[in-house]
């Protein structure tokens, strides 16, 4: 049988590093292109590497006549928060490269694609306790505005094109190697960063928000099980819904006490509040534990001691 070759757009976020990782100790590190504008900075092992703008069709193109691309994991985006500041720009860049992605699926018989959705999906007129798999899709930022499309295009060229095209709605994702401030979920990256640091924390959301969470290691895995699914459990084409583990900042400073005791917090909510309280504060994921055998192994506890173990030997290692 052929070996896969997959290319990873986006690899230097959050996810797409993760990803990239994972894929290539699975498929060899040769089998997994990753591709972003600019070359990685945090001095990991990122070879083979391409430099791509997700706009731009024929590189996409190119290298996927190169490399005999068999697979995409599409990461480049536009967050959140950030995405708010120039919505047209973020509209163009998240549709124009999922269009170009697909586009080139169809063209070039690719096997699979993988496309992140988000729970930005959602909005106020959602159920917002255990949102079900289909609700309605009414979000309150571009960047939602442009998954919904996503989604909506994902199935469109199921349909139309019989393009493997399989995605997950992201709740807020947990990751000590990569901290950013993109999005409304993103409040626990800094929480942890700047405790780790033994600096006062302040809060840009109120203690009693409450948003699911998932840790990098159970969106990886997640990811993984998806693509590796054969295609018959697929039922979903649009996106999945995944949940992972429900906290408030005001738990996750009650379980970070436990390894850090003097932690100091203050709450100063900011626009970013206003976007916290369009998202589900829970999920249903059933459907994804039905058809193929989802399960989240990191709760609040484990999740918190993972980071915490993981920030401060990187905090050693700056110290030395």
């Amino acid at each position: 049988m052929a070996k896969e070759k997959i290319l990873v757009i986006g690899a230097n976020g959050q996810l797409g590093s993760a990803l990239t990782k994972a894929l290539r100790l699975q498929h060899g590190q040769e089998q997994v292109i990753a591709t972003d504008i600019h070359l990685p900075t945090d001095g990991n092992n990122y070879l083979p590497f391409e430099i791509l703008d997700a706009t731009d069709a024929s590189k996409m193109s190119f290298l996927i006549e190169r490399y005999r691309i068999t697979q995409i994991y599409h990461f480049a985006t536009s967050m959140s928060a950030k995405s708010e500041i120039n919505p047209l720009k973020t509209w163009e860049l998240n549709m124009n490269s999922l269009f170009n992605v697909l586009e080139a699926a169809r063209a070039h018989h690719l096997k699979k694609v993988f496309f992140p959705s988000s729970i930005a999906v959602f909005g106020r007129n959602t159920p917002r306790l255990n949102t079900p798999q289909d609700t309605l899709r009414t979000p309150e930022t571009v960047y939602g505005m442009s998954k919904v499309a996503g989604e909506n295009w994902c199935v469109y060229y199921h349909n139309r094109y019989d393009i493997d095209v399989r995605s997950l709605r992201f709740p807020g994702i947990i990751s000590p190697q990569k901290m950013s401030d993109n999005s409304a979920m993103d409040y626990a990256l800094s929480i942890f960063q700047k405790a780790i640091k033994g600096e006062s924390v302040e809060c840009f959301l109120e203690g009693d928000t409450r948003l699911p969470m998932l840790y990098i290691e159970d969106a990886v895995r997640a990811t993984l099980q998806l693509m590796d699914a054969p295609a018959k459990k697929i039922s979903i084409r649009s996106s999945y819904n995944l949940a992972g583990v429900t906290f408030t900042p005001a738990d996750l400073i009650a379980e970070l006490t436990k390894h850090i005791p003097d932690l100091n917090v203050t709450y100063k909510p900011d626009a970013r509040q206003q976007i916290a309280n369009s998202l589900p504060e829970s999920i249903d994921d059933a459907l994804a534990r039905k058809d193929w055998g989802w399960q989240p192994q990191f709760d609040l506890s484990l999740m918190v001691e993972a980071v915490v173990k993981d920030l401060k030997k990187n905090v050693k290692k700056i110290d030395n």
